[in-house]
Order: structure tokens, then sequence, then C-alpha cells
């Protein structure tokens, strides 16, 4: 395609650092990672980072961490990337999808707490597309007696009421894929401010090896750790996250602009930001209303050398985790929801393009 839905955003820094990197001779371990982890524990606000190969596997080794297991049930939102409910599985648990609510896409928290029974021991929130989660009713709900795991993956820097997401719950998870707002890569991170689960986390991350006797191990582990290489990126990332949230936001004023004549025509329904929290729109999502006109769309845009992609198939009607649970609003979403180009590297005349090739098709 002409014109990517996402793209990293890469500088001479990070080029800087990797070569710092290969030639220190350190490309698996080394001060990157350490120095990644300091740093993104700080920005997020809390005590303790833990850097992982990817963001699966930080949402696994969270759980793991925290003793989710076989027994168990974890509810997620029935509207999230597949890897929520692989992570709760690989544990042996049960991941239990529920509705999402319709003024932020996220998890709806009365529909969790319908769907909590005496085996539910945790739950996932995710930030979907960048937009914050209803965290302060998801912990009051779950205070005393349910873990929470945020993921993060697509919430670099988004805020509620200025506090920073991965900061509320339990423990907070993050992904550095390719196409994230931060990217090393592939890569994680988990955050908390629990320093034993921090140290657990990092000894279930290395294979279960003791820090005090090499070779020995009391359990079975992970080999979940990120590379020197890769954390390098991280750092370079890292200190431009500012201004990539800052670039995040602009392109989401650009399409908002463009595109709210025909919102309030009734044709599309904008990317939402909820009173009092700062999304930092990961993708730009819209809703296109009319049934089959949001693949109709992306049918055109694509012909224009435009590439967009549909919202994740809802969980609960994917074949490993099928469940009658009902969520008509996960499944409306996904029929109607789509992902803008969004990448970094976009200015704002390429955004009037594709605004101008959305008002043509839809009009």
């Amino acid at each position: 395609m002409n014109i990517p839905v996402a793209a990293p955003s890469l500088s001479d820094l990070e080029v800087q650092f990797v070569v710092e990197a290969l030639r220190s001779g350190w490309i698996s371990g080394g001060r990157f990672v350490e120095e990644f982890e300091r740093g993104f524990a700080d920005y997020c606000g809390v005590s303790y980072g833990v850097a992982t190969c990817n963001g699966t596997a930080a949402l696994h080794l969270a759980l793991a961490a925290l003793g989710v297991g076989p027994g168990d049930e974890v509810i997620i939102p029935a509207l999230t990337f597949v890897a929520t409910a692989n992570a709760v599985a690989y544990t042996g648990a049960v991941p239990v999808p529920v509705d999402v609510r319709a003024d932020s896409w996220c998890l709806d928290p009365e529909a969790m707490c319908a769907a909590i029974t005496p085996r539910t021991r945790a739950v996932i929130p995710v930030h979907l597309y960048g937009h914050p989660a209803d965290m302060d009713a998801i912990k009051e709900a779950c205070a005393g007696r349910l873990l929470v795991i945020e993921d993060a993956a697509e919430a670099h820097g988004a805020e509620i009421h200025g506090k920073r997401v991965g900061s509320f719950g339990d423990v907070g998870c993050f992904s550095f894929y390719g196409n994230k707002i931060i990217t090393t890569g592939e890569g994680g991170m988990c955050v908390t401010d629990n320093e034993a689960l921090a140290a657990r986390m990092r000894l279930l991350r290395s294979h279960g090896m003791s820090t005090e006797r090499r070779y020995w191990h009391e359990e079975m582990g992970f080999n979940y750790r990120m590379t020197n290489l890769q954390a390098a990126v991280g750092v370079a990332q890292l200190r431009r996250l500012d201004g990539l949230v800052e670039k995040k936001r602009a392109i989401a004023n650009w399409y908002k602009e463009r595109l709210t004549p025909l919102a309030e025509r009734g044709l599309i329904t904008l990317h939402p930001e909820a009173p009092g929290v700062r999304c930092v729109y990961w993708m730009y999502s819209l809703l296109v209303h009319g049934n089959g006109v949001s693949e109709r769309l992306r049918t055109t845009l694509r012909q224009h050398g435009v590439e967009t992609r549909p919202f994740f198939v809802p969980i609960h009607k994917l074949p490993p985790y099928r469940s009658e649970i009902p969520c008509p609003t996960a499944e409306r979403l996904a029929a109607e929801g789509g992902n803008l180009p969004s990448g970094n590297t976009l200015d704002e005349n390429t955004v009037d393009y594709i605004c101008h090739l959305i008002w043509s098709a839809l009009t």
C-alpha cells in the first residue's frame, strides 16, 4: 500500500544506541535492558519494570507470577486482540469474554460484575486502540477480591485524570511490537509497584533460575527476556515518547476536523475520548454505519492505495473461545469498526487525501 495503516517512527538516536550495544559486545543482556526498565516504569509512574520478549509474554508472565492457573476464570473484554485470551489460556485458566461499552469500546464494568463467579480470579481490562478503560469502576468492583492486570499494549502514555495507564492494576502489561506507539521490533514490559511481584516476574522470566546459585531451578520458568539490542531501540524511543504521543493526538485531530460533518449526519461515529481521560489514538478508528458499508469503504480505500484494518473479531466468536455470553455491543462495533492509517510518519496532507476518499465513498 502507498499509505500503510501503521509504520514505526525511527531516528538517528535508535541507530546510535543499537550501534553502541553492538560495539559493547552485550547483545543479549546488557545495560540498555535495565535502563529501559527503569525509564519506562518511571514514565508510567510505578516503581518496577520487567522487560519481556513481547507483549503476549508480558501478559502470560504477569498472570503466572500472580498464581493464576487451572480452575481459575479470568474476565476479559470480548473486543480485544486474541493475545489477551491466549495469555490466560497458557496458564490453564479460562478466559471469560464479556461485553464492552459503546462510549469507550472498552470493558463494561457492569458486564464484568455480572460475569463474576466463585472461580473468577482476575480481570484484564484492555485500553483498546489507545482509549483507557474505566479503571475507577473496575478497581472498585474488584477491590479485595480480584486481581487486576491492565492490558495496555495499545495505550502507552494514555491517562485517566492525569494518571498514566499501567499504574492502576496489580500489574500493567505493554507491547512494543513494530506498529505500537513506541517499538523495539518485538518486546513487552510488565510494570508494577509490588516489589515482591517484580522479583517473581524476573525469576520466572529467566527459566526460574536462582539468583544465588547458578543453574539451580526450584520451579519451571520461561525464556521471556528482552535483548540488549531491542532495549537499545526502546531507550531511544522512550526519550521520544512524549513527542510521539502528541503526534498521535495531532493526527486524531486532523481526522476529527475533516470527518465531524459526516458524524453529524449520522454516517459515522468518530473515535471516542471520554471525559477525564487522555486517549493516545494508537489507531485512529471509526464506526461506519449501515450494513456492509464499513467493508465497502475499506475496499474503496484499498483501491486507492490506502491500507486500513477491520476491528478485532470478538473473542467469543473465535473457535477456541466460543461463548454464549451475549456481547451485542462488541459484535456491533466489530461489524462497523475500522482503523485508519495512524502511523507517526503521516502528514496533514495525507490525512486530507484519506478523508477526501472517505467523503467521496460515503456521500
